[in-house]
């Protein structure tokens, strides 16, 4: 496959077919995606809701300025970040690496304080901000494999997130909704397709030294 054509066909679409809907494996492979995002020191505080029952959808349609891609796509991916980073957190992270590599606790100890006293030193806003940026990887990640398994989306920040949390019951997730991404099929009639791409020259974005 050719990844930078797969990458030119990929636009943010702006109406999907109703009819068309991803496949369980389709859907797989991008849950699968988004659990193997690259995350920074590998802690994992992000999550992602998968949509599909329209109804649900439709409560959430007026709090995403009525963009109807919410609606129209085959699922809705909500991506959220933790309310905040726990020390437990980080203790069930190195477990996870104990159990499933078997690494030595001699070896893990250090490893472990650090990142607690890291996220410690941090306010609650700035470690919201820093799983935030985990999120913005995450969509880039499933923008990508979306593009290269032919499947369309649309990164959305446009909604209400306070109103999504409330709906979804986010809190009792101990979650907060930041990034939409709407996936499916593109409509015959969403006249965006065919547009070309608007880009900076190679040469303009990219700085060789």
């Amino acid at each position: 496959m050719d990844t930078i054509k797969q990458l030119e066909w990929r636009y943010a679409t702006k109406r999907f077919d109703k009819n068309k809907k991803l496949s369980s494996k389709k859907l797989n492979i991008l849950k699968h995606a988004f659990n193997l995002t690259a995350t920074s020191y590998g802690l994992q505080t992000i999550k992602m809701l998968v949509i599909e029952n329209e109804v649900l959808r439709t409560s959430l349609l007026k709090h995403s300025y009525n963009q109807k891609q919410v609606l129209e796509a085959s699922h809705l991916l909500v991506i959220c970040i933790q309310n905040d980073i726990l020390e437990n957190d980080v203790v069930t992270y190195y477990n996870n690496i104990k159990r499933i590599r078997n690494t030595s606790e001699t070896i893990l100890k250090p490893y472990r304080e650090d990142l607690i006293k890291f996220m410690q030193k941090m306010s609650v806003t700035q470690r919201l901000q820093w799983s935030t940026n985990q999120a913005y990887i995450a969509l880039g990640n499933l923008m990508t494999v979306c593009a290269i398994e032919n499947i369309d989306s649309c990164p959305m920040e446009g909604f209400i997130s306070a109103k999504y949390d409330d709906i979804l019951e986010l809190d009792s997730k101990n979650l907060k909704s930041v990034l939409l991404l709407p996936v499916g099929y593109r409509a015959d009639d969403d006249m965006f397709a065919g547009f070309a791409k608007v880009r900076m020259s190679i040469n303009e974005s990219v700085i060789e030294i």
